[in-house]
């Protein structure tokens, strides 16, 4: 079904399309004819619209991040909400396509920020490349219009990622429920301490790997919840309470 709105921009680039719809209240980033890669409110500007995108901040209940990765943009969603509700977090934002971080800027108001670094690169790439400083959490979240980037669970890219994070860092992957079904949590658990998921309305699965184990009970973590709930300006009890650990 093809999204609904207006067109108000379309380029190419050598991996294909990169379209904005706009439909009078929201916005939407897509690759494909069908395919909404983003959604943005403009009256909630900083409010991530996906559910998979708000179950993904799940991660801040396990570790507040002074420095945090990214991998893969989109419209900028995620870290938008970041950027304006921690003032002192440093961000790394890895793309591949310069058309889409052209397109976050100008479309969908991503900050430019001296916190938030962009990086024009592949994400495989950027991971296997020397670094100075580790982060605190990963944010990985690589789709084209033909779905999820299956590097992103390879035993290569998940070590590398494993490196690059401190020694209470955590790494956060958006999949699809069908890689329940596959290898990814045989390897995490050779790598990883910690490790928990859960499934969103709309058939994505998110992973939340630690190399340290998160000892907040369940209490604790609900209310944790509630106040993150309050600084943010949305809910993530519903995707909290779907939280299973493996």
């Amino acid at each position: 079904m093809s999204i609904p709105g207006k067109e108000i921009h379309r380029s190419y680039d050598e991996y294909g399309a990169i379209r904005v719809i706009d439909d009078g209240n929201k916005r939407y980033l897509a690759f494909g004819d069908t395919d909404e890669q983003s959604c943005w409110l403009k009256s909630e500007p900083l409010v991530p619209q996906h559910e998979y995108s708000r179950a993904m901040l799940i991660a801040l209940l396990m570790r507040e991040p002074k420095r945090c990765i990214t991998l893969g943009l989109g419209a900028g969603a995620l870290n938008s909400c970041l950027h304006h509700h921690y003032p002192e977090l440093k961000q790394q934002i890895v793309e591949l396509r310069a058309d889409v971080i052209q397109t976050a800027y100008k479309y969908f108001h991503l900050p430019r920020s001296k916190r938030m670094e962009m990086i024009n690169m592949d994400a495989y790439d950027f991971l296997h490349d020397e670094h100075k400083r580790k982060a605190d959490i990963i944010f990985s979240d690589i789709y084209s219009e033909e779905g999820l980037d299956v590097k992103q669970l390879s035993p290569e890219f998940l070590t590398a990622a494993h490196g690059l994070l401190k020694e209470n860092g955590w790494l956060v992957l958006n999949c699809w429920r069908e890689h329940q079904s596959g290898d990814c949590l045989d390897i995490l658990r050779g790598l990883f301490t910690d490790i928990r998921g859960c499934t969103t309305s709309c058939g994505n699965w998110v992973i939340f790997a630690g190399k340290q184990e998160n000892t907040l009970t369940s209490k604790q973590l609900k209310q944790h919840a509630k106040e993150l709930n309050l600084k943010l300006g949305f809910s993530l009890s519903s995707s909290l309470s779907r939280l299973k650990q493996y």
